[in-house]
């Protein structure tokens, strides 16, 4: 087994360097067909590839980085074989570009070797052990590259159609501002993480205090930043807002619930950070007193 934090990253590395080939072999191989279509299978394809890796390396964890590699992947490929992209899509890149790096960089920041996996899925490991692979599949790995395609249609539109407007500023700020306000909640957890090590305490400063998911928060902007980007392009294809409406459902039907439901079982005082700290938005802010001023955080 790769136990080291370096040779798992190797591996990962190789993994996705063998995904994103075989991924566009396929895409490369159905030129008839429409570039929606294509991008699909393709994106199955190089799914598949990364779940095979995740069995292979008894670590379904290997499924993570693809959330953010994706997007990056598949929308820089595509402006460049699609001859050229205007100011709007130059734009897009840009804000695709500073989401998936960050994320990217976090999710290395953060891993540790490939002995261990995320908490969620040794929780479904030991709910559904005989159907655990079938779990890993459907929902894991599937689902997600699914929901992001649907996230990423806008971008294509946009990139294929071009066009600038007022909504493709205000989405192109949208986007900055749901990355960047990721990127400080990232550093205030990692500072709270290194100097509270082992503590169980939670973090009540920074944007922790007036929200316990501010990453959730900032993802679920950005891809209606996305989306408000494509609108002055092709206003009348407003229906793909199903992508970042999917997008949010899932993190506010299933991520933040599974999330609190963990903290709360192992860290003390949670229903009082839940009580005095909203969920997602930041706004109306709750009554906190003085106790709010105590630190401290939810991983």
């Amino acid at each position: 087994m790769l136990t080291s934090g370096r040779s798992g990253l190797i591996a990962i590395t190789v993994v996705y360097v063998v995904a994103i080939a075989i991924g566009v072999v396929v895409f490369s191989a159905l030129p008839g067909l429409h570039v929606f279509w294509r991008l699909l299978v393709g994106d199955v394809a190089a799914t598949l590839v990364v779940y095979a890796a995740g069995v292979v390396l008894r670590n379904t964890s290997v499924y993570d980085p693809y959330w953010s590699v994706a997007p990056i992947v598949v929308l820089t490929g595509l402006a460049l074989t699609e001859g050229g992209v205007d100011a709007a899509g130059v734009l897009l890149l840009l804000a695709v570009w500073y989401w998936g790096v960050r994320l990217t960089l976090n999710w290395a920041h953060t891993f540790t070797s490939l002995a261990a996996q995320d908490w969620r899925y040794d929780k479904f490991k030991r709910q559904f052990p005989r159907a655990y692979q079938l779990v890993s599949l459907a929902g894991i790995n599937l689902f997600p590259t699914a929901v992001v395609f649907g996230c990423l249609l806008p971008a294509v539109v946009l990139l294929q159609e071009g066009g600038w407007g007022v909504l493709t500023a205000v989405g192109f700020l949208v986007c900055l501002g749901a990355t960047t306000l990721q990127l400080v909640a990232d550093r205030q957890m990692h500072r709270f993480r290194a100097a509270n090590a082992g503590s169980g305490r939670l973090i009540r400063t920074g944007v922790w205090r007036h929200s316990r998911h501010p990453n959730y928060l900032g993802e679920i902007l950005m891809w209606w930043g996305v989306y408000l980007m494509m609108l002055p392009a092709a206003p009348r294809l407003w229906f793909l807002a199903v992508g970042p409406l999917v997008n949010t459902l899932m993190f506010v039907i299933v991520s933040i619930p599974l999330a609190d439901r963990r903290n709360r079982a192992v860290r003390e005082g949670f229903d009082e950070y839940v009580r005095e700290t909203n969920g997602l938005l930041p706004f109306p802010l709750k009554a906190r007193g003085a106790r709010a001023a105590r630190v401290d955080a939810v991983p």
